[in-house]
């Protein structure tokens, strides 16, 4: 049956040749760059339903791909932006990502991610980074190099070119994080002891009822090591630097929770006590945790990157009513 008149014609079947600039990108990624505007759940039904072909044969979503596979993308109705119920991503909110970016060049683009908004669409979020950022510039190409949770503010990089993305995720990959070096701002509960403590605890992520994500400490997770370094202390809290070598979900949330000194503001892993009392007496109504600067190298590049996001106003004025 035809869909109605308020969606954009069908385009046919094609194959699409895989070039080389996408070499080891995933399935689900190929096709969304290939049918614009294409909701994510829509490339996984086509894939599940076994209408993408990879070289003649069916595929998962994640398969990564090799230059000069032969991908077939059936025919697909998009809707028409507007006509299906759903809005572009309002006018704020592309201002706002706009206004948030800190650096820009060939390769990569840059963002100080503002608190609450997500990384990507999904579950109830119709518009994360990644898709306002290609409403606000439609004609260019970008993708997630990482993510943030969403209550965490700070950089995030975003690729503007296939090369990048891949170096990138590489770097992310490396044992112990010697490509790349990741540092987060952050006010644990309570006094920290001067010095760096280490924090060596393997994490797993399990799944609670109704699906919700909840990571614990555990001997039978992923090897998980952040360093903690208290910056000043301040209202009998401490403020900290945090410097990651791995990026495991809900990482550095976890690790303070198990060294007894939580992320102030944290309604997951945190001190529900203590998160009352900073709400009252400071304002603290978010996640005290920032994600503040990035360090690497990539191949060709003029100079190493170091990349730097500033801390977010509301943490600031927390940390001053808090001194």
């Amino acid at each position: 049956m035809r869909q109605s008149d308020t969606s954009a014609p069908a385009t046919g079947a094609r194959t699409v040749t895989v070039p080389a600039d996408r070499a080891g990108q995933r399935l689900d990624n190929f096709l969304l760059g290939q049918l614009k505007g294409a909701p994510r759940s829509l490339v996984y039904k086509l894939v599940r339903s076994g209408q993408v072909r990879v070289n003649g044969g069916r595929a998962k979503a994640e398969r990564k791909l090799d230059a000069g596979d032969e991908v077939r993308i059936p025919p697909v109705r998009l809707q028409m932006p507007d006509e299906d119920g759903k809005s572009p991503p309002p006018k704020g909110l592309l201002s706002a990502l706009d206004a948030a970016i800190v650096f820009e060049d060939a390769r990569l683009l840059a963002i100080s991610k503002p608190s609450g908004m997500a990384s990507h669409g999904g579950s109830g979020v119709s518009f994360g980074v990644i898709e306002t950022l290609r409403a606000l510039r439609p004609n260019e190409l970008f993708e997630l190099v990482h993510r943030l949770d969403r209550d965490t503010s700070g950089l995030m990089v975003i690729a503007k070119k296939r090369s990048a993305l891949v170096e990138l995720q590489a770097l992310l990959r490396e044992d112990h994080g010697a490509g790349i070096e990741k540092r987060y701002l952050a006010l644990l509960a309570g006094r920290m002891p001067d010095g760096v403590m280490a924090v060596d605890a393997p994490l797993h992520v399990g799944l609670r009822q109704g699906g919700e994500r909840h990571v614990q400490v555990n001997p039978a997770g992923k090897p998980s090591l952040s360093h903690f370094r208290v910056l000043e202390r301040r209202g009998g809290q401490s403020y900290c630097e945090v410097r990651i070598e791995t990026g495991r979900t809900h990482q550095i949330r976890v690790h303070a929770r198990h060294i007894g000194h939580p992320v102030a503001g944290d309604d997951k892993y945190g001190d529900a006590a203590a998160n009352k009392r900073l709400r009252e007496q400071v304002g603290l109504k978010r996640l005290f945790l920032h994600a503040s600067t990035l360090d690497f190298a990539l191949e060709g590049g003029k100079a190493p990157y170091s990349l730097s996001a500033p801390l977010a106003p509301e943490l600031l004025d927390v940390l001053d009513r808090l001194g």
